[in-house]
Formats: structure tokens, C-alpha cells, sequence
């Protein structure tokens, strides 16, 4: 049996069965054959995506008597990992979140301010600002072109950076009036949105596809919701309390000898 791939007029590989050995072109070293998916008549080359040129590719296959040849044309085209939709949603869920973020931040610095307090309130403005520079900065690699390492960079850095969104809104809670039944609930409901956008994130990467996206989608949108839930709970329950005033530590006098 003899296996021989060329590319247009020039042949790169040659499998001689007899002799069990092959020869490569020197530009396409990579080059190689299963020898045993020959028996179930595979002939499949395959070869590292540097070595890969485009253009028509023929594999002529001589065993015996028989003859056969196949003609593949090899095209480079790069094509985006999700829909026009699917990128919209993918930023404006995490761009939403952030701004009701900063929409509790502000509840925040306007309904409970004390010298407590303000330390936390000087941290979390710190670690918003950041976030936010990853969320645009994520969405400037994410959206223009159709380039497949500068998408994914990302959507890694969007995806990602939404755990901070966890920590920050438990950080709101505990700042303003302590976790209660309703406040553990939304941070569930939202840590469950980032498992869910991460094993989502994970399963595009390793499929080299979209096929996950509303996976990713889904959990994102979570996150958005569990920001929302946690703004409509301190504007309209929490907002009554009055300023929260650091716990003062018991002093004790000592007592005068007569």
C-alpha cells in the first residue's frame, strides 16, 4: 500500500506499506498518519496548524491493484466565537451589575456614615474602580473583530472579574446592616450565577466553540439580578434604618482607693 499527500502540484508526505516508513517535506515535518486507521481505509493526514498552508490538498491511495483519489481544499477562516446578540449580552449583563453595584455604593455613603464605616466604604470604591477597569477593558477585547485569542483574553476578564462582585456585595451588606435571611439568599442566588458563567466559560475554551454560550449567558444574567435584588433591598427596606454608629467599647473607670 502507498499513501501520498501533495499540495496543489507537490507532494509532502509518502507512506510506503511495504517498507512501513514515510517520507515528509522539509516544510511540513509535522506531517504524519494513523497507520492503523489505514485498515478501516483512513488516510487522514494531520499536521501541527504552523506546517498548514492553505490550498488544494490530494491524497492518492495505491493498494494492489486499486487506485483512489481524494481532492480537499484546506481554507483559513476565522470566525467569531459568539452571535452580535450573544457578545451585547455577554457585556451588558456584567456592565449592569457594576452600575447597580455603584447604585448600592451610594446608598451606602449616603444612609450609613461613620468613622467605621468609611474605612470600608474608602475600600470598597477601590476595588469598584478596578473591577470596572477590567469590565471595559474586557468588553474593548471582547467586541470588535473576529481575532480568537483577543476574544477570549476577553471573556476571561469579564467572566472572571465577576466574582469581585460577590465580595463586594457581601462587603455592602455587612457595611450597612449585617447579613440577614434575605441578604444570604442573594448571595447564593449570585454565587450560583458566577459557578454557572465559569463552567460555561470552561466549556467554550475546551470545545474551541460557542456551544456553551447560554450557559455563560444564563449565569452572567444571574449575577445582574442577584445586583438588582440586592439594590431594591437596601433602597426600599434597609434605607429606613438610621445611620449605623460603630459599637463602643465598655470603659472601665477605676476605682479610687479611700
Amino acid at each position: 500500500m502507498f499513501v501520498k499527500w501533495k499540495l496543489n502540484k507537490s507532494y509532502i508526505f509518502i507512506y510506503d506499506g511495504n517498507k512501513n516508513s514515510t517520507t515528509t517535506d522539509q516544510n511540513f515535518t509535522s506531517a504524519k498518519i494513523s497507520v492503523s486507521d489505514l485498515i478501516n481505509g483512513i488516510a487522514s493526514l494531520k499536521m501541527d496548524k504552523r506546517d498548514a498552508m492553505v490550498g488544494n490538498y490530494t491524497c492518492e491511495v495505491t493498494e494492489l491493484s486499486r487506485e483512489g483519489k481524494t481532492v480537499i481544499e484546506l481554507k483559513n477562516r476565522t470566525v467569531s466565537w459568539f452571535s452580535p446578540n450573544e457578545k451585547i449580552l455577554i457585556v451588558i449583563f456584567p456592565i449592569l451589575a457594576i452600575l447597580l453595584f455603584w447604585g448600592k455604593f451610594g446608598i451606602l455613603t449616603l444612609k450609613y456614615k461613620s468613622s467605621h464605616t468609611n474605612k470600608r466604604i474608602i475600600l470598597l470604591l477601590v476595588a469598584g474602580l478596578v473591577l470596572t477597569v477590567i469590565v471595559v477593558v474586557g468588553a474593548i477585547l471582547l467586541i470588535p473583530g473576529e481575532k480568537p485569542v483577543k476574544n477570549a483574553s476577553g471573556l476571561g476578564l469579564i467572566v472572571i472579574s465577576t466574582g469581585i462582585l460577590i465580595l463586594l456585595q457581601y462587603n455592602v451588606f455587612m457595611t450597612a446592616f449585617g447579613m440577614t435571611s434575605f441578604t444570604i439568599a442573594i448571595l447564593i442566588t449570585q454565587v450560583l450565577g458566577y459557578v454557572l458563567a465559569l463552567v460555561g466559560l470552561c466549556l467554550c475554551i475546551m470545545a474551541c466553540e460557542p456551544v456553551h454560550g447560554p450557559l455563560l449567558i444564563s449565569g452572567l444574567g444571574i449575577i445582574a439580578l442577584a445586583e438588582l435584588l440586592g439594590l431594591v433591598y437596601m433602597k426600599f427596606v434597609a434605607s429606613n434604618q438610621r445611620t449605623i454608629q460603630p459599637p463602643r467599647k465598655a470603659v472601665e473607670e477605676p476605682l479610687n482607693g479611700m
